[in-house]
């Protein structure tokens, strides 16, 4: 299981990798459009606003993998393995519980957008494909974060 998802994490990194690219490069080309031949993509900020907002909660996503997201662990590490083990699950099922809640809340606001048929001002983007990226990468994270908890499970450092 841990390769197979290593490896969806690392597809996931590349991918948001080559979004990244492509936001700079529009944003580069709507800089050469506008200062040397005088015409712009009026849509350009927003479609580079809305892709950094998917690289950050998908990313968020792999950083919950590979457990790489910022932490104030320097206490955690002077006390006995058995109690980081079980502030290891706390954290895990915190994790779970406030990723769930806001993936609860997301789905309500996604679906009032859709429902409303909002768009962005310029690109006329529908607003639900933007707000959808707190619902996608909040939902990985509580998937993987209960997929961490199993893992313990299975070795013996869960409840």
């Amino acid at each position: 299981m841990n390769r197979s998802i290593d490896a969806l994490a690392t597809a996931l990194e590349k991918l948001l990798g080559a979004a990244l690219i492509v936001a700079v490069l529009y944003n580069f080309v709507n800089v050469v459009g506008r200062y040397i031949v005088g015409r712009t993509f009026i849509s350009a900020d927003e479609v580079q606003i809305y892709i950094m907002v998917y690289i950050a909660f998908l990313g968020a996503a792999v950083a919950t993998w590979r457990r790489a997201h910022l932490r104030m662990d320097v206490l955690v590490h002077r006390l006995p393995h058995r109690a980081q083990a079980v502030l290891g699950v706390v954290e895990l099922a915190l994790t779970v519980v406030l990723a769930a809640f806001v993936c609860y809340v997301a789905w309500g606001y996604v679906k009032q957008m859709a429902g409303l048929d909002a768009r962005s001002q310029n690109a006329g983007i529908p607003m639900w494909i933007p707000h959808s990226a707190i619902l996608i990468g909040f939902g990985l994270i509580a998937v993987l974060a209960i997929l961490q908890f199993i893992q313990l499970w299975r070795k013996g450092e869960g409840p």
